[in-house]
């Protein structure tokens, strides 16, 4: 009895080719990916020494966030959600220079100890009062 052998068929992948498709992948997916670029605080920054421009105490809204996260306008407290009321209201009563830009500055300033989140809201809530001129003053120490 003689036992048919069967001969193994010897398989081969192919691989010449292997680094041009990965080439061919990795130049497609560079190619059709698009990277989200985070865009930060969108403020246009006076030039740098710029000459020193006077402002009247009047036209001057002070905006005071402290460590509890409370906003004092004025030495006023006043509700996070009423700042851009309050801020566009100011903004109506001082009126508007010959530029068609509010003579209203609105100085933000912070305690070290106040949340970032609340300090972004604020911000944000006096941009959307159409305010243009903001300082923001440095920490109190």
């Amino acid at each position: 009895m003689l036992k048919n052998k069967k001969k193994k068929r010897d398989s081969e992948i192919f691989t010449s080719s292997m680094a041009d498709i990965a080439f061919l992948l990795l130049i497609f997916f560079l190619v059709t990916t698009t990277i989200d670029m985070d865009k930060g605080i969108n403020l246009t920054l006076p030039e740098k020494g710029g000459a020193e421009v006077k402002i009247k105490k009047g036209n001057i809204a002070a905006l005071l966030v402290n460590e509890s996260g409370q906003v004092l306008l004025d030495d006023q407290l006043i509700p996070l959600e009423e700042v851009a009321r309050l801020i566009k209201e100011k903004i109506q009563e001082k009126g508007f220079d010959n530029d068609g830009k509010p003579k209203l500055v609105v100085s933000i300033k912070t305690a070290r100890e106040t949340d970032y989140d609340i300090y972004i809201q604020v911000l944000d809530q006096v941009k959307v009062a159409g305010a243009t001129k903001i300082s923001i003053a440095e920490p109190e120490q």
